[in-house]
């Protein structure tokens, strides 16, 4: 067959993976075969594995269009890739992205999750039955909504998540849905219309529709509503570098954000843990997910700290360009956030720690187990077989963990409140 007996290629192919152009296929050294299911694995013409930390499981289809990179990834059941590069992400049961995808570092995409072609991803969740249209730069963000594959929250074709400002910080990662009404799968959809744009950092609630063509600018975590984005246009005016003209809806969206990571990795550690005590490989999948939410949280700090670093020159720089009509309310904001940061950023790691009101953990857990013990072991099945009781009362659970997490933060911010 013209291959070397002695590769890396040769052994999974001896242990049952399809690989139907083994010459054209690269794999590392640092690969573990043994983490590679050979169980309806299929790795097409050009793709490359790298890695210790790649995980492939059951029913996962490599480059079906065009050659796939992937390094460090670990991939669920019966997860497709079906072109494109991949990195430093987890992708759960039944996951897939189309041709051209770019996948960096610290994505999770969760069951059923899916785009189109062209997507490119960074430090994004996608929660459950998700999709993503085509050419769409989605990166520092996440997205939930939906209850099927056919009843899902979307992301139209050329969409645009801003997450990078002309005074050069990131500190713009946006919630559309959340993670306390989120995971109960059972929320309305959001739909972010084609040719659009979110600039980010953003809140936006279920059952909003952001029409086509929108570049949207502002918050809607109410949601039920039809955003059109009738902004009247502005004239030309005045840029000044470094200047932040208003920082309180920022800050307070970055620390929305990573209140929702703060729970998301409470279930994960509490409830999504259940869902893989079987195999050592299906460990490693959780671990990997688990992994990612822990490198969102660190980013987001980082960024938050960035940005905090940046408002001592920014006062200066604000007096000099408003004269004697500065707004005090705004000097002050800007104060606090740098004088405590470092506390802040104290208290966010302590945030870590806290599993949420232990009353309404433990009735939901019950029920939750109840429900896992009739159903077996789907996470989908069991968490949509849940009655409305029990999903008031998980989502209660995380949104005390929200609140720990804002009320905590706010103390060393209380002109921002």
């Amino acid at each position: 067959m013209g291959y070397n007996k002695n590769t890396l290629i040769t052994a999974l192919i001896e242990k049952g993976v399809k690989i139907p152009n083994p010459s054209s296929v690269e794999i590392s050294d640092d690969v573990n075969i043994n983490l590679i299911s050979s169980e309806d694995v299929t790795i097409h013409s050009g793709c490359k594995i790298f890695g210790k930390k790649t995980l492939i499981m059951p029913g996962v289809i490599l480059g079906s269009r065009s050659p796939v990179t992937i390094k460090n990834c670990q991939l669920g059941k019966k997860v497709e890739l079906k072109g494109g590069y991949f990195e430093g992400s987890t992708f759960l049961d039944s996951a897939n992205m189309g041709d051209g995808a770019e996948v960096r570092e610290g994505c999770l995409l969760e069951e059923e999750a899916n785009g189109a072609h062209t997507v490119g991803l960074k430090q994004t969740i996608i929660f459950p039955f998700v999709t993503l249209g085509s050419i769409i730069n989605f990166c520092d963000i996440l997205m939930a909504g939906g209850t099927s594959r056919t009843n899902h929250s979307e992301v139209g074709s050329s969409y645009i998540h801003f997450n990078y400002t002309p005074n050069q910080d990131k500190a713009t990662a946006s919630l559309i849905g959340d993670v306390a009404y989120g995971v109960m799968l059972n929320q309305a959809p959001i739909f972010l219309g084609g040719q659009g744009g979110l600039v980010g950092p953003s809140r936006i609630g279920y059952k909003t529709v952001i029409a086509a063509g929108v570049i949207y600018r502002g918050n809607c975590p109410q949601g039920h509503k039809l955003l059109m984005g009738n902004n009247p246009q502005k004239e030309d005016m005045d840029f000044s570098p470094g200047v932040y003209w208003r920082v309180k809806s920022r800050v307070i969206n970055c620390i929305e954000y990573i209140a929702n990571i703060i729970a998301l990795r409470q279930w994960y550690l509490i409830v999504r843990s259940k869902f893989y005590q079987g195999s050592d490989i299906e460990k490693l999948l959780y671990e990997g997910a688990l992994e990612k939410l822990e490198l969102i949280f660190n980013e987001r700090i980082k960024r938050l700290k960035q940005l905090a670093n940046k408002m001592e020159k920014s006062i200066e720089l604000y007096k000099q360009v408003i004269g004697s009509k500065v707004s005090n309310e705004l000097i002050n904001q800007k104060r606090e956030l740098i004088e405590n940061i470092q506390k802040i950023e104290n208290c966010f790691n302590e945030c870590l720690k806290y599993s949420g009101d232990e009353k309404k953990r433990v009735g939901f857990l019950k029920d939750l187990d109840d429900i896992y013990k009739k159903t077996g072991k789907d996470y989908i099945d069991v968490i949509q077989n849940l009655n409305e009781y029990s999903r008031k009362a998980g989502t209660s659970w995380l949104l005390s963990i929200v609140e720990n997490t804002r009320n905590t933060i706010f103390k060393y911010l209380p002109s921002f409140i």
